[in-house]
């Protein structure tokens, strides 16, 4: 009589589930916790407690826009106000349709430091990294 094996190879076991990266909003702009630290480090040392982060693109550059990036005392009644880790940025209305769903960042690297627009909506940058089309 002959006896039939049944076949015990286990199948391989599916891979951990990978974790979805976040969905910003078209109408929010995220601070990351390394962007905020930096920001209230240089307000600090400003002594400008009450100081916010603007924000925004206008035309120029070499690829049509550039970023701003200033120090705002006060807002202005159209602006948007995003606040994260005590810190806040705000934008004005026209600047947010090309700025919405992006993440404020603060990298150090080999090349030095600075903040950085994670932005969705650009479709490119210049060489010199200055300037930025949509």
């Amino acid at each position: 009589m002959m006896s039939t094996a049944t076949d015990k190879t286990a199948t391989p076991a599916a891979p951990p589930p990978t974790p979805e990266k976040k969905v910003i909003s078209k109408k929010e702009i995220e601070i990351t916790a390394a962007a905020a630290e930096e920001i209230a480090k240089q307000r600090a040392k400003r002594n400008t407690p009450d100081a916010i982060i603007r924000i925004g693109v206008r035309g120029g550059g070499c690829t049509g826009f550039t970023y701003v990036f200033e120090w705002a005392e006060q807002l202005r009644p159209t602006d948007h106000k995003f606040e994260a880790y005590g810190v806040a940025v705000v934008v004005d209305p026209k600047s947010l349709v090309y700025l919405g769903g992006m993440q404020l960042d603060f990298v150090r690297g080999m090349m030095g430091h600075g903040f950085k627009f994670n932005n969705p909506n650009a479709k490119g940058a210049c060489g010199c990294g200055e300037s930025v089309n949509f």
